[in-house]
């Protein structure tokens, strides 16, 4: 069943506890710059709090838009296999499961992660023709090596970041595709390195429709030149140069993907302005910085000035330390 214009834009975010505070400030960029539009937010929520839960209701109460929280509970349960998720916390698999956990009615979703804020109306993100493929999205060219060999892509080939999906609702439904998630994750013996992200990106292989990186702009890649870029993965050639640089001036959604965090004291995020601005206009502007990290910090600053410079050492620093910071992540 093809899109209704009429059809409110359907949010849909995934979360627990700990991650409500940034849900809310993306929420609240999302529907600040979306007034115009219809739009019915959907939380599949990981055991989340009553009290997170109303914080929440109370800024889509706000702009008066609905708001449906679908508890999802202990995740783990809906795994029949070991899995490790590597550190990240498993709410993210939250997303495998929209089409099952969102009414039959919802035939279109747009999923945003918690840690995006929103800067531009997103009518036309919403409205884009997926030429009958599952999802949308937004090519992530800097991925290391052993993830993409992990789940059988080539280096040339695309590999997608799962921080904005847009989903074809009906059509994951109708070939099963949180069946075919779970039975590849399985295949892979429940560890990946990006497990959501992985899994997605494996199962659909060659049928994930590209989007505009302005969609889903890395704020660590206003370090990085389009040239480094395609020289890593040729695939990113499909995104066109001038889309790309439009992107860094002007991004839709940004989204605090890598260590950088605007939430973290003593960081330089190039775009922690916009997250800082819009958590003082929700119930959390009294929440201070995250400490702790303020050396570490200072040393992923230099790293990002040295990407602007000379893009290898990046390469050689990531190459020799990215994936045992993974590894580290997945021990805490």
């Amino acid at each position: 069943m093809g899109m209704n214009t009429m059809d409110p834009m359907n949010v849909v975010y995934a979360a627990n506890d700990g991650y409500a505070r940034h849900l809310g400030v993306s929420l609240y960029s999302l529907l600040e710059h979306n007034r115009h539009m219809d739009s019915k937010i959907y939380i599949l929520s990981a055991q989340m709090s009553a009290q997170n839960q109303q914080l929440l209701a109370g800024i889509a109460h706000q702009f008066g838009r609905g708001m449906e929280i679908v508890e999802l509970g202990d995740l783990r349960s809906r795994f029949d296999f070991d899995i490790d998720t590597r550190g990240f916390n498993i709410s993210a698999m939250s997303r495998l499961f929209c089409a099952s956990a969102l009414p039959a009615e919802v035939h279109r979703a747009l999923y945003l992660d918690c840690d995006t804020v929103v800067l531009r109306p997103l009518d036309r993100l919403w409205k884009t023709d997926l030429h009958g493929k599952p999802v949308g999205m937004v090519m992530e060219p800097t991925v290391y090596m052993e993830m993409k060999a992990a789940i059988d892509l080539k280096a040339e080939e695309a590999y997608y970041n799962s921080g904005v999906i847009l989903m074809d609702l009906d059509l994951w439904r109708k070939e099963n595709l949180e069946t075919k998630f779970l039975a590849y994750y399985q295949s892979k013996e429940g560890d990946l390195f990006a497990c959501d992200q992985d899994t997605i990106n494996g199962t659909l292989k060659g049928r994930i429709h590209t989007l505009s990186p302005g969609y889903n702009f890395f704020t660590n890649y206003t370090y990085f030149n389009y040239k480094t870029l395609t020289s890593v993965t040729q695939a990113y050639r499909r995104v066109p140069q001038k889309e790309f640089e439009l992107a860094k001036k002007q991004p839709a959604i940004i989204h605090y993907m890598g260590d950088e965090r605007p939430w973290i004291a003593g960081n330089h995020n190039p775009f922690r302005r916009e997250y800082e601005d819009t958590l003082k206009k929700t119930v959390w502007a009294e929440v201070p910085p995250e400490k702790g990290k303020e050396l570490y910090m200072q040393l992923y600053w230099g790293m990002n000035q040295i990407t602007r410079i000379c893009p290898p050492v990046r390469k050689w620093i990531s190459k020799k330390f990215g994936m045992k910071v993974i590894d580290a992540r997945k021990k805490t």
